[in-house]
Formats: C-alpha cells, sequence, structure tokens
C-alpha cells in the first residue's frame, strides 16, 4: 500500500526545555533538536517488483523499502528511478549534489516526496537510484484513459497552477527541472498534482553519459527548448528554459497529443532549433492563458514569461472559468505584440520592476546600441499599475521637471551596467573552456551579474566588477574572423586566396552567439547557409574599414553571390562595346580619308590608286603591287606604254 505523504510532510522541528538539576533557581535552557534524516538507503534495503516506467534518463521502478527501528518494522511501497550508468569518478560529483538538496527538496509542498538515494549493482554496473514515494498514477496516466486524450479546461487550470508552483518551488533551490512532460506529473488520491522530477537533468550536467545521443540533450526531446539541444552553443539554459516545457504540458492536455507527435529526434531538432516553428495552440482559450503560452513558445529565452508570470495568468484564468469550461469573463490579457520597433517582447520588457531611486536610461534596441533618447535619469516616482504599461516619472540633469516615461522604454542601470550590454570577463578572470565576450542577462541592485557565454551550459555568476563593456554587435552589421585567429570555434568560409570570407548577422543568441549568413555565396540544394561565430573571434568590416579599393571591391563582393559574375559580364560586355565603338570609328575615318584622296587625284586611274595607298607601303611600292597586296583596287591593271 502506498504510504501517505501526510506522516512525511516534514522532519520535526527543534525545540526547547527547560533542565532542572536539583536547584530550582538555576535552570538551564536546552535545545533539542532531532538528528538529520540520511539521505542514503543501504541497497538490500530494497527490493525491486517490477518496471512501471522508461525515460531518456533511466528507468522507473516499482519496489519495497524496509525500515526498522527498536519498536517498529515498516515497509513501504516506492517509486525508484534508476539512472542509466555514469563513470565512476563522476558519481561522487552527483551524490555531493544530491545531499546538498536533499533536505531542501523535503520541504516543497508541491514536488514529490524523497526517501532517499541509493546505488545499486546490476550487470556489472552501478546505477544511482533515486527512491521516491510511490504515487497511484499522473496526469499522463488520466489522459490515456479519456477519448482523445484531452483533458476539460478546469482540469488543465488547475493541473497549471499546480504544476507552476512546483516549478516555482524547484526554481527558488537555484535548480531548474528541464524535464516536464505529463507522466512526470504525479496525482495523489486527492488528485492533487506534484512534481515528479526536481531537476535530475540539472544535476546531471558536467557529467558523462554512455548513451553520445545524450550527451547533448537535457530532457525529453518533444518538451525542451531550443536552447536545450546544444546549451553551450545555443543557450544558455535559464528560468525560462522551463517555461517552454510547461508550455508543452499544457498544450499536451488542451489537445490530447504529444508536441511534434510522430517524428524523430532529428526531425524535431530542425524543426525546434533551426526552423524555429512552434506549436499550434488550440482556438477559443482564456486571453490570459493564450497569451502566456504564445510567450512560452518564444524562440529567443529572454522574450518568454517567468513562471510567477504563468501562475499569475493560470490563477487568474482558473477564476474565470466554470466547471463546465465555460468563460465566466475575459481575464486579464497581457499583449505579446513587440513594440514598434524593438526586438523584445512584453515579457522581457516587464521582468525587471523598477523602483524609486533606480537610475535609469532608455533601452536600447538590438540594431542600434548606442544612441538613446535618456541618456541617463533617476526614478522619483511611481505609478500604482506598474505591471505591465505602467509610468514613473524620471529626473533628467539638465531638465527641471521630471519626465513621465513609459517603463517598458527604460532599463535599470546599476555600476553602469544594465541587461542586454555587451560585456567581456577581465584579464584575470577569463576562462579559455568559454567565450570571453557575452551578453548580460540580469545584474542585482548589489551588482551581482548573470551573463550568457558561448561555452557555458548555463548562466555564469559573478559581480560587475569582474566585467568590463564590450563593443556591441548588431542584426545587419557584416563581420570575418580576425586575422590572429588560425582555429575558429565554429567552421568559417574562406574565399580566394585563403583569406576569410565576410558574413552579415542575422541573428543574435542569448549567450552573444552570431548566427551569420554570406549573401556572397551562392548556396546550392542541400547545403546550409547559416554559420555560428563567436564574437571574440570576429570584427566588423564596413566601408569605412577597407583601405585600398580592392578591399571595398571585395566588400561589394560580399553583399551577393551574383557581384562578381555580373562583374565579368558587365566587363566584358563594355569591352566588347568600346572594340565596336574603336573599330567602328577607326573604319568610318579609313574610309573617309580614302574617299577624299580619289577625289583628288583627278582623273587616272594610277593616280586613284596612288592616292588611296598613299599611307605605309603603298607609298614605295608601284601601284598594280600595291593594289595585288591591299586588294582595296578595282580596276584592272593599265598596261605600261
Amino acid at each position: 500500500m502506498a504510504d501517505q505523504g501526510g506522516t512525511e510532510a516534514s522532519a520535526p522541528a527543534a525545540f526547547d526545555y527547560m533542565l532542572y538539576e536539583g536547584d530550582p533557581d538555576h535552570l538551564r535552557t536546552v535545545v533539542a533538536t532531532p538528528s538529520q534524516p540520511n539521505p542514503h538507503i543501504d541497497s538490500s534495503l530494497l527490493k525491486l517488483k517490477h518496471r512501471i516506467g522508461h525515460g531518456p534518463f533511466g528507468d522507473v521502478w516499482l519496489a519495497t523499502h524496509h525500515q526498522s527501528g527498536h519498536d517498529y518494522d515498516e515497509y513501504h511501497e516506492v517509486a525508484m528511478k534508476m539512472l542509466h550508468p555514469i563513470k565512476e569518478e563522476d558519481m561522487p560529483k552527483f551524490l555531493v549534489k544530491f545531499d546538498e538538496l536533499f533536505l531542501k527538496i523535503r520541504k516543497l509542498q508541491s514536488v514529490c516526496w524523497l526517501h532517499g538515494i541509493s546505488i545499486i549493482s546490476q550487470k556489472a554496473f552501478q546505477h544511482i537510484c533515486i527512491v521516491m514515494k510511490f504515487y497511484e498514477g499522473s496526469v499522463g496516466d488520466r489522459m490515456a484513459k479519456l477519448k482523445g486524450g484531452k483533458l476539460p479546461l478546469p482540469d488543465v487550470l488547475r493541473y497549471g497552477v499546480g504544476l507552476a508552483k512546483g516549478i516555482h518551488e524547484v526554481h527558488s533551490l537555484g535548480i531548474l527541472v528541464l524535464n516536464i512532460k505529463p507522466t512526470n506529473l504525479l496525482l495523489d488520491e486527492h488528485d492533487q498534482l506534484f512534481l515528479g522530477d526536481f531537476g535530475i537533468p540539472y544535476l546531471l550536467l558536467g557529467v558523462q553519459l554512455p548513451d553520445p545521443d545524450m550527451s547533448f540533450r537535457l530532457g525529453s526531446p518533444n518538451y525542451m527548448a531550443p536552447e536545450q539541444w546544444e546549451p553551450d552553443v545555443r543557450g544558455p539554459i535559464s528560468v525560462e528554459t522551463d517555461s517552454w516545457g510547461f508550455g508543452c504540458c499544457i498544450l499536451e492536455m488542451l489537445t490530447g497529443g504529444q508536441p511534434w507527435f510522430g517524428k524523430s529526434v532529428s526531425e524535431i531538432y530542425n524543426s525546434v532549433v533551426l526552423k524555429k516553428e512552434k506549436p499550434q495552440l488550440p482556438s477559443g482559450l482564456p486571453p490570459a492563458i493564450e497569451n502566456v503560452l504564445n510567450g512560452c513558445f518564444e524562440y529567443d529565452l529572454r522574450n518568454r514569461p517567468l513562471i510567477g508570470d504563468i501562475l499569475q495568468a493560470f490563477e487568474s484564468a482558473r477564476d474565470t472559468v466554470s466547471n463546465d469550461g465555460e468563460w465566466i469573463g475575459v481575464g486579464n490579457k497581457v499583449t505579446l505584440n513587440r513594440t514598434s520597433g524593438s526586438f523584445y517582447s512584453t515579457w522581457f520588457l516587464t521582468k525587471d520592476v523598477l523602483q524609486v531611486g533606480d537610475i535609469v536610461r532608455s533601452r536600447k534596441t538590438p540594431n542600434n546600441c548606442k544612441n538613446m533618447a535618456v541618456a541617463e535619469g533617476t526614478i522619483v516616482g511611481l505609478e500604482k499599475d506598474t505591471d505591465r504599461d505602467g509610468f514613473v516619472l524620471v529626473r533628467v540633469q539638465g531638465i527641471h521637471n521630471p519626465l513621465r516615461v513609459n517603463i517598458t522604454t527604460l532599463e535599470r542601470v546599476t555600476s553602469g551596467l544594465a541587461s542586454g550590454d555587451w560585456v567581456h570577463l577581465s584579464d584575470e578572470n577569463r576562462n579559455r573552456n568559454h567565450s570571453s565576450i557575452g551578453i548580460l542577462h540580469s545584474i542585482d541592485r548589489d551588482g551581482s551579474v548573470r551573463v550568457g557565454f558561448i561555452g557555458r551550459e548555463t548562466l555564469w555568476k559573478g559581480h560587475c566588477e569582474q566585467l568590463q563593456m564590450a563593443d556591441p554587435y548588431s542584426v545587419g552589421q557584416f563581420v570575418k574572423l580576425k586575422g590572429n585567429v588560425l582555429s575558429p570555434r565554429f567552421p568559417w568560409l574562406h574565399k580566394r586566396n585563403g583569406i576569410w570570407a565576410t558574413g552579415r548577422i542575422t541573428e543574435i543568441l542569448a549567450n552573444g552567439c552570431l548566427v551569420v549568413k554570406f549573401p556572397g555565396r551562392f548556396v546550392f540544394r542541400g547545403e546550409s547557409d547559416t554559420f555560428l561565430a563567436d564574437p571574440s573571434e570576429v570584427e566588423h568590416v564596413s566601408f569605412e574599414t577597407c583601405s585600398t579599393l580592392v578591399d571595398k571591391f571585395g566588400h561589394v563582393e560580399d553583399y551577393h553571390w551574383a557581384v562578381r559574375p555580373l562583374t565579368i559580364v558587365f566587363g566584358v560586355l563594355t569591352a566588347l562595346k568600346v572594340g565596336f565603338v574603336v573599330g567602328h570609328s577607326v573604319g568610318g575615318r579609313l574610309k573617309k580619308g580614302g574617299s577624299r584622296k580619289t577625289h583628288g587625284g583627278g582623273g587616272g586611274g594610277g593616280g586613284g590608286q596612288d592616292g588611296q595607298n598613299s599611307g605605309g607601303k603603298s607609298k614605295w611600292l608601284p601601284s598594280p603591287v600595291a593594289n595585288m597586296l591591299s586588294r582595296e583596287g578595282s580596276a584592272p591593271p593599265v598596261a605600261a606604254r
């Protein structure tokens, strides 16, 4: 029989008592602290029954856990997640991470109850086994029993609230879930949802798995965000990564169909990562739910809502939907339309809550990293509604009255830095394993920063004193590899004579990775037309930086693949045209000159011949010989008398 979660909700708290040692006037207080539970379980106390599930990281078994003491002897039915074998040298690293989180995870209200961890030897391998409370079913099991697999909208909203709470609790511990799917959403006997995975993929970061296919995956393919596939290249993975997985789960509950169902792993990769396709949402959803789900499937993780925003949207929508699924009201609507000329979504623009006293400046757009309407100012007043479209009063030096500015057009500045700035690590803090130039994701008021760097799977955490401002890159700029780069991080095209080609930035990822296309390259069918670049390895190219006329022409060639062929054709046509004009002009002059000589020579045939061939050899050759050589004379030779 499944053990009840109510008896395992939390460990007994410490308490005080008075110790009496014979003298009632001298009592001393003693704090009694119960012994902390040991997360490690002896494998001999576990007995496997049968396998009840299978996932990308291991199998789930039904087992019994034997616990005994001086006055009790108990057997608990548990679910045991047996992970795939990992290298022996990586086991201590994983166990240390688990030990640090064990007691913290036990305190979470919306996450499955943990019994502990054990190591079991099986088939000449040692497996790490995570022992959890056994739940009778999951959201995935319930969907499988329904015709069409779809859940009623009220149930979806209720489960969505529970799921968002569980993810939010895991995030509060500084870890990510990364494996959100209906079969991992466990249900108790009261139909209460518990998150069945507390971040096992996150704990496996840096651990080498036996399957090479899994070495670059951090979740289940159908529910993975674009950055999860290659976190060190297209990452980093962040709290917004779980927003994508949340959206996939809710979409499956609403439609009964798994996202990207029927596609292979490589096909899902092409759809999600390369083609940037998004799942289709069903119609008829409450506006708040439709908006937040659309935000969950933003390709750039910075434009997705946080779990707190998602929880608020689902709680508000749950109150506006009746038990039969009909709307009672319109709910709270948060528009996701991007501001005019801006790359950022509303979710991005409102992640940093401004306060009185904050130093702010106008937000820079990706295509214009320098010009700002308000260079710098201080917030001196806030309006009541500052959730989405509120206004603040900003005191700007040189202007007497404070300016009333929309908060979505401002960004907070701390120590001269703001979210979205290009930064590079100072020399003493550089790491060869990742790029030295990245994008600042957030900066706290105490100077703590989180930065995305190529080569790191997660955000780099440090202090603003370790960073320096870097030259920004923007979409549309032309770049090429620096001359001292001999072996770039990513493949790069060569031009003639082995020099590096120049490409155009078409996209900038959250870690500063540049997506580059080469307009001057003709792409054949089946070839990739995009390349990646490390911002620390490239330099900006423009007509101002091209010193010679040859360099400028080479830069023109980089604008389009047809420039060189058109130049060659134009040159050939120009040469033909010049040759034709010159030939026609010379021929006309020769004919004109010959006609004048003929008319000026008078009546004898011989005189006429001498006049036509007055130039060159015709001046000293006899007339008959000159006529035969030039073949220009038409009169027969005149016999000498």
